[in-house]
């Protein structure tokens, strides 16, 4: 029986994870969920697999939760605030965490885990974008087991020897091929994208996601960000990481060795094959995802992407090569620029418009420590925030 704590249990990767673990009851036991503030889909969930724990970031969410709670004759107990998000990641009877927070916001939870020794599911882009050098260290002095539940990360784990997965000379790998849908707009003019709508960039051709990813998805800035995460997870350079559009989305990576072997891993585009393959590793886990029907894909295509189109992609790259406080810098700002168009104040092409002006003007240093680290961010933040007031916007 593994005990199994869902960081961001209400968001499409926590709901997919307890939808596997439902499926292997003799499995697995929920020890504690969380969330920001959805209460109504939280208190589901705790009624359904009775946690221990329930966290909310949200005071006022808390004591929604803990009300409801109680009225149902539930035995969870509602805890509050990040201290007590470190505690149910960390705690000794824990012995996976699904790390799913979207945002810096899942950082010191992700961290505390992996020193806590555990297996960490990583679904968090922004700890390995952030802090990847911190995180890594983390997880070799807890002695953690890492696995990637990104669907590329987690493809590109699965067609590399799992002992040598940042050793690629002597494994005698050349590079990492991430693919990618290309989004919505893969097709789109520059002049389409001028026009783009909210409702437009929330409709993603293959993928089920939370609106920031879904956003990050279309602006190629998912992409950027997990190329960062590929550096990190597998000691890859900027040189090694080569991104491929792949509209069918059924091929989820690739990886290429010096012979001309290139493996792939693929499937169809649902996110409860790497969150199974995660949890039940080195074992694999039936998960009620529809079978691949190749004769009903009939064809793969392989693009390259543009980065006049989509320079999110590009500025995710330059971030890399910068390294030191530039990868926070970028997705400080991606997070507010986002958050902005999200709420109809500034327009898709603004979105790296804001992310380039942010990387110009905010001081990039060496990443010293955490502190250095979420410095920078804050203030990537208050750039950010002064760009949007310059152009008549502020949060």
């Amino acid at each position: 029986m593994q005990v199994v704590t869902v960081l961001g249990a209400t968001g499409t990767i926590g709901q997919q994870t307890l939808d596997v673990i439902a499926q292997h009851p003799s499995r697995f036991r929920v020890y504690a969920l969380t969330a920001q503030q959805n209460v109504p889909i939280l208190f589901l969930q705790c009624m359904q697999f009775k946690p221990r724990y329930a966290v909310m970031l949200n005071e006022n969410a808390a004591e929604q939760l803990y009300l409801q709670l109680k009225e149902s004759g539930s035995n969870t107990e509602v805890l509050c605030g990040e201290t007590a998000l470190i505690k149910v990641a960390a705690d000794h009877e824990v012995n996976i965490v699904m790390a799913a927070i979207v945002g810096a916001a899942g950082l010191a939870s992700s961290i505390a885990a992996a020193h806590a020794g555990k297996r960490v599911l990583l679904a968090n882009k922004e700890t390995l974008v952030m802090a990847g050098h911190f995180f890594m260290q983390a997880v070799n002095e807890g002695g953690a087991e890492l696995l990637p539940i990104d669907s590329e990360h987690n493809a590109v784990f699965q067609v590399m020897p799992a002992t040598k997965l940042r050793d690629f000379n002597s494994q005698g790998i050349k590079r990492i091929l991430l693919t990618a849908s290309g989004g919505p707009f893969r097709n789109h003019s520059l002049s389409d994208l001028q026009h783009v709508t909210l409702q437009q960039a929330l409709q993603h051709p293959n993928w089920k996601m939370g609106a920031k990813i879904t956003i990050d998805s279309a602006t190629m800035m998912n992409k950027g960000l997990e190329v960062i995460e590929a550096h990190w997870l597998f000691n890859a350079s900027y040189e090694q990481i080569e991104v491929v559009v792949h509209p069918e989305s059924v091929i989820h990576s690739m990886v290429e060795y010096i012979d001309g072997s290139v493996l792939a891993q693929m499937g169809n585009p649902d996110m409860r094959t790497p969150i199974a393959y995660g949890l039940g590793y080195p074992e694999r886990l039936t998960n009620n995802v529809t079978s691949l029907d190749l004769f009903k894909v009939g064809q793969l295509n392989f693009e390259k992407p543009d980065s006049i189109r989509f320079p999110c992609l590009r500025l995710a790259f330059d971030a890399l090569k910068m390294a030191g406080t530039a990868p926070s810098i970028m997705n400080a700002a991606n997070e507010v620029a986002v958050a902005s168009f999200l709420q109809n104040q500034i327009s898709f092409m603004q979105i790296p418009q804001l992310i380039e002006t942010t990387l110009e003007k905010c001081k990039i240093g060496m990443a010293e420590d955490l502190d250095a680290i979420i410095q920078a961010d804050k203030d990537a933040r208050l750039i950010a925030q002064d760009w949007l007031f310059t152009k008549g916007f502020s949060n």
